[in-house]
């Protein structure tokens, strides 16, 4: 059983700085791809970045272009853990922020999902 675990929202004023964690347990076997989503109140769930290793066409980290230079996708494979650290942030990135891991299976590939936690960006 794979469980993602996120921590680190709150509330915090524009300008200001938030680092995300995703902590992984459970036996994944082939990581493909692990990211960060959101999904602000009244809207679809959005991808925010990825770090791609386990494909090498689309390998590397890429960022939707409305958070390019503030956001950073990280990981520290010892801890398990993911992070997506977060300056200058903006009222538009109130959301809830997923982690989610892009593992290959048998089948073709199986998505994991964390609880989500909220962020919240006053002006």
């Amino acid at each position: 059983q794979v469980q993602l675990v996120e921590s680190g929202g709150g509330l915090v004023q524009a300008g200001g700085s938030l680092r995300l964690s995703c902590v992984a347990s459970g036996s994944i076997s082939s990581i493909r791809a692990m990211g960060w989503y959101r999904q602000a109140p009244g809207k679809q769930r959005e991808w925010v970045a990825t770090n791609v290793y386990g494909d090498s066409t689309y390998y590397g980290t890429h960022y939707v272009d409305s958070v390019k230079g503030r956001f950073t996708i990280s990981r520290d494979n010892a801890k398990n853990t993911r992070y997506l650290k977060k300056n200058n942030l903006k009222p538009e990135d109130t959301a809830v922020y997923y982690c989610n891991v892009d593992a290959w299976a048998p089948s073709g590939r199986v998505n994991y999902w964390g609880q989500g936690t909220q962020v919240t960006v006053s002006s």
